[in-house]
C-alpha cells in the first residue's frame, strides 16, 4: 500500500492502476470475481472469541470473511492489516512462508479500498488484539480512486452529501446512523403491525395534490398528455381506504413539497401515516406516546432517556400536554390572548409587536406566532393541544367550542415530531372548509391546495368516526440518533447540481 501523503490525485491513481496490472500480470482480473462464500462478520468473530487469551489460536475452525482493506502494515515476511466490513473491524495476519512468494507480493500490492476476501483462523496477537490469521485470500474489486486522507477523513460537508458512497466508507458513524434508521423504521412497522394494521401503497403522481398546505412539485404524463402534482401527503387516499371499509392502514412513503432546504426540511422526505377507524385524538394519543417510548427504548438499550445534544430528553410516558393558544398565552406573559389570536387583526398586530413580517392569511400568521413563542419552549415532548380551526382544516370541531379542533401536534427538542386529530368525516363541512381554503388562496398564500372535491364524494358514501397521525421519520430519526440536521440521517439530501 503505497504512502498517500503529498502525491497529486492523478499520481495516485496511476499508482493504483499499476498495482492494478501487478495483480492481473500474478493472478488474474480482480474483477472477474462473481462471488465470495462468506460466512461471517467482524462482530460475531470478535464476539465469539472474545475469551480467548493472548497468543492463544482457535485453529480447528476456519472462516470466510469479506471486506475492504482500510489499512496495511508490512513487517518483513509478515502483513497485519484491518479488514473493514458492515458490521466492524478485524486485524488480518499473513505470512510469506504460508501463502507464497507471489500471493504475498498480490497482498502487498493491494491499496486502501481494495475489496478482499479471506480465509483463516482466529487468534489474539501477543498485544491482545482479535486477528484472523489469513491462510488464502481472493481480490474481489481494486479501488482505483483514492479514499480520503485516514487521519482527516471526508470533512468537506457538501463533498460528504454529494459522495456518500465515499462518506459510509470512511465514517463508520455515518454508517452506522444510516443501519439504526432502517432499524428505527422496521421497529415502527412491527410495533404497527401488531396492532391490527395494514400497510398499503398509495399514488406518488395525483391530479390533486392535498393534505397538507405546501407547494406541489409538477410534472407532466406523456401518456394522457396532463399535468400532474408529486403528493404533498397521503392523507387523502388512506382516508379513501377507510371510506371502503380497511378500518387501520398505514403508509410509509415518501413525500415531495416544493419549499425550503434547512436543518429540519428537505423537498423530498419520509412519512408515516396512519389512520384508524372506530378511534378519536385520544386514542391516536395514547398510540402515539406508547409508539415513541418503545422506539426509545429500543434505541437506548431499555432506557427511556436520550442525549440529544447537550440534552437529556426522556420519553418516559406520560408526555406533557399544553393548549396552543393557552401555550402561546402563557409564554407571552399573558399578552397574545385567544381573542387576539383568533381575530385577524388581532393577529397580524402580534406579529408586529413580534417585529416579524406580514403574512398573507391569518393561519399563516398564527403559524408564525406559534413558531417565535411557543415552540422555542418545547423541549422535553409534549403533546400541543386544542388547534384553532382556520388552520386544520381536515380536523373535526371540538365539542363545545366550534372555534378549535381535536388536534395535536407532538413536539420535543423544539421540533414537531407527529400531526394527528379526529379526522372530520361530514362531507358538507368539508366542501364548506375547502372553499373557505379557495378563499384564502386567492389572497395569496400559495401553499394552500387546490380542493380534491372528489375526497368531499367520498366522504358522502359515509366515513365512521377515524383517528389520523402523520410522523416525519427523518426527523424522529434525527431525534433518536443524535443529529443536528435532516441531512445527516437522509442518504442521499438533495443538493444543487455541479454546474
Amino acid at each position: 500500500m503505497h504512502d498517500d501523503l503529498g502525491k497529486s490525485e492523478a499520481a495516485l491513481v496511476a499508482a493504483r492502476r499499476e498495482n492494478l496490472a501487478a495483480l492481473r500480470s500474478r493472478s488474474g482480473d480482480p474483477f472477474a470475481q462473481t462471488r465470495y462464500p462468506v460466512d461471517t462478520h467482524t462482530h460475531e468473530l470478535l464476539a465469539e472469541y472474545e475469551i480467548l487469551a493472548p497468543e492463544e489460536k482457535a485453529e480447528s475452525k476456519r472462516w470466510h470473511l469479506a471486506g475492504r482493506l482500510m489499512s496495511k502494515r508490512k513487517m518483513g515476511k509478515t502483513i497485519f492489516a484491518d479488514l473493514h466490513d458492515r458490521t466492524g473491524k478485524m486485524q488480518l495476519y499473513v505470512r510469506k512462508d504460508e501463502i507464497g512468494e507471489d500471493r504475498f507480493a498480490d497482498f502487498n500490492d493491494m491499496d486502501r479500498g481494495d475489496i478482499v476476501g479471506v480465509h483463516g483462523f482466529v487468534f489474539r496477537s501477543k498485544l491482545g488484539e482479535l486477528t484472523l490469521h489469513v491462510l488464502d485470500f481472493v481480490v474481489l474489486g481494486k479501488a482505483l480512486a483514492p479514499l480520503p486522507d485516514k487521519w482527516h477523513g471526508l470533512q468537506d460537508v457538501e463533498k460528504r452529501y454529494r459522495q456518500r458512497y465515499v462518506d459510509l466508507i470512511v465514517n463508520d458513524d455515518v454508517r452506522d446512523t444510516m443501519i439504526l434508521r432502517s432499524r428505527i423504521i422496521s421497529g415502527m412497522r412491527r410495533f404497527i403491525d401488531a396492532q391490527g394494521f395494514y400497510e398499503v401503497e398509495t399514488p406518488t403522481l395525483l391530479h390533486v395534490a392535498g393534505g397538507a398546505a405546501a407547494r406541489p412539485f409538477l410534472t407532466h404524463v406523456n401518456a394522457l398528455d396532463e399535468q400532474l402534482q408529486l403528493r404533498i401527503a397521503t392523507e387523502l387516499n388512506l382516508k379513501r381506504l377507510i371510506v371502503g371499509g380497511m378500518e387501520r392502514v398505514y403508509e410509509i412513503g415518501r413525500i415531495f413539497r416544493n419549499e425550503g432546504i434547512d436543518t429540519t426540511h428537505n423537498p423530498e422526505f419520509t412519512m408515516l401515516e396512519l389512520y384508524c377507524a372506530y378511534w378519536d385524538v385520544h386514542d391516536m394519543l395514547a398510540f402515539n406516546e406508547a409508539l415513541m417510548e418503545h422506539l426509545a427504548l429500543e434505541i437506548a438499550g431499555g432506557s427511556t432517556d436520550l442525549t440529544v445534544g447537550d440534552r437529556t430528553i426522556s420519553f418516559a410516558r406520560p408526555f406533557a400536554r399544553i393548549g396552543y393558544l393557552d401555550g402561546i398565552a402563557q409564554y407571552s406573559d399573558g399578552k397574545y390572548t385567544r381573542q387576539r389570536l383568533l381575530d385577524p387583526d388581532g393577529a397580524a398586530a402580534i406579529l408586529r409587536e413580534l417585529g416579524l413580517p406580514d403574512s398573507p392569511t391569518h393561519g399563516h400568521a398564527l403559524d408564525k406566532i406559534f413558531e417565535h413563542v411557543l415552540e422555542p419552549h418545547l423541549i422535553q415532548p409534549t403533546f400541543v393541544m386544542d388547534y384553532p380551526v382556520l388552520i386544520s382544516p381536515l380536523a373535526k370541531k371540538k365539542n363545545g367550542d366550534p372555534e378549535l379542533v381535536d388536534r395535536y401536534e407532538l413536539f420535543a427538542n423544539c421540533m414537531e415530531l407527529s400531526n394527528a386529530f379526529t379526522e372530520l368525516n361530514d362531507p358538507d363541512d368539508q366542501r364548506a372548509r375547502f372553499e373557505a381554503q379557495i378563499a384564502e388562496r386567492a389572497k395569496g398564500d400559495a401553499e394552500i391546495p387546490e380542493p380534491d372535491w372528489d375526497f368531499v364524494h367520498a366522504l358522502e358514501y359515509g366515513m365512521p368516526p377515524t383517528a389520523g397521525i402523520g410522523i416525519g421519520i427523518d426527523r424522529l430519526v434525527m431525534l433518536l440518533t443524535n443529529q443536528s440536521s435532516i441531512r445527516d440521517v437522509l442518504l442521499f439530501p438533495l443538493q444543487r447540481s455541479h454546474g
